[in-house]
């Protein structure tokens, strides 16, 4: 949800980092922090607008000795998780301070929030005395509340600067997909991606690689194709981190005027390569409708990574940008009797795999300001 900067009922408060500090019972132990105060303690705590960077917070407090708070205290922690983002930047502290001012108000920064985060928050109310010192109110009770995904504005921002990297477009003819050989060739039911008999792949959900802040990473179904060709030849690599046997399928079955195109990320990995997620979409299929909610819409013919153009003579020409790693996600079944699979000749590059992986939150070419 996109919140407006200029809200004068919502004031936007650029607050400054205090040491952070354990809290015993309910009690402050941060230095230049006097005694307990009976000043109000803030309750039935609110929180609301919450965007991948900020939110609003609000709560009720007795009348008796509002005239005397001229600060807030916020504490606010990340809740552990064992799914740590291993790359994510070290924590900053949290415990914030902003002067008092009419409520709701809204916290923003994201050198101290992530995307898609649980935090817990909690708020004290204190009064500046004469020697610099506060006296704070007790603590409120402790909520807990998770940061949004990136919205579109936040998307448009790295479709920008992927747009500014991707380089000459090149031909190509066909879409493909690597694995390993029992996925192509015996039934099981073991695999999230194919049927049990061995004749369909199956939208998958995908899985958390690239920016934190992706709204479709763990929501959005669809089976992950390449279509990078070798500068040199003009086909397909002879190397995949997937596997030695290759799935290959005409671009025109995946990719024709009835398909809409989706910006779906940008990213690297700690490497000089940079990864641009795409989505193939059929119009009005229901990755389609969830797409077009969420993320940015790219012209078909016309865009700077992925394109499909109708010749004079009916056929379809396709390109691909030459200076980034596509990864593009089609969100229907496809039937394995519309291509073909053989064995690749070069090797596996495991290494390479983009399976959950985690963004660089450092690099300057790939990161936005509201997070990584």
């Amino acid at each position: 949800m996109t919140e407006s900067h200029s809200n004068l009922n919502s004031p936007s408060l650029e607050l400054k980092s205090l040491q952070l500090c354990d809290r015993e019972g309910t009690e402050s132990a941060d230095s230049g922090i006097g005694d307990v105060d009976d000043l109000p303690v803030p309750q039935q705590i609110q929180i609301s607008n919450i965007t991948c960077d900020s939110f609003k917070i609000s709560w009720e407090m007795e009348s008796r000795g509002r005239e005397r708070i001229t600060h807030y205290f916020i504490d606010l922690n990340k809740k552990d998780s064992k799914k740590e983002n291993q790359f994510k930047h070290k924590d900053v502290p949290t415990k914030l301070v902003a002067k008092a001012v009419p409520l709701p108000m809204t916290v923003r920064g994201h050198w101290f929030l992530s995307p898609r985060t649980e935090y817990s928050i909690a708020v004290q109310t204190a009064t500046k005395q004469p020697d610099g010192e506060y006296a704070v109110s007790q603590w409120s009770e402790i909520i807990e509340f998770c940061t949004a995904d990136y919205s579109t504005v936040h998307l448009m921002q790295l479709l920008q600067k992927a747009e500014a990297i991707a380089g000459r477009m090149l031909p190509f003819t066909v879409f493909y997909r690597n694995q390993e050989q029992e996925y192509f060739q015996e039934p099981s039911s073991s695999y999230r991606s194919r049927d049990e008999p061995c004749t369909r792949m199956l939208p998958a959900v995908k899985d958390d690689s690239g920016s934190h802040g992706s709204p479709i990473s763990g929501k959005l179904e669809g089976l992950f194709f390449s279509c990078n060709t070798e500068f040199n030849t003009g086909k397909p690599p002879q190397d995949s981190p997937y596997g030695p046997f290759r799935f290959q399928i005409q671009a025109d079955v995946l990719f024709n005027q009835s398909t809409n195109i989706y910006f779906g990320d940008f990213y690297c990995m700690y490497t000089s390569y940079h990864y641009v997620i795409l989505v193939l979409a059929p119009e009005g299929s229901k990755g389609d409708v969830f797409c077009k909610e969420i993320l940015p819409t790219l012209d078909r013919s016309n865009n700077r990574f992925l394109s499909c153009t109708e010749e004079e003579d009916g056929s379809l020409s396709f390109r691909h940008a030459q200076d980034v790693i596509l990864e593009v996600i089609y969100t229907e079944s496809v039937d394995l009797d519309l291509g073909t699979v053989t064995q690749i000749s070069g090797h596996q590059l495991k290494s390479q795999s983009t399976l959950n992986a985690k963004k660089d939150p450092s690099c300057k070419i790939c990161n936005i300001s509201a997070g990584r």
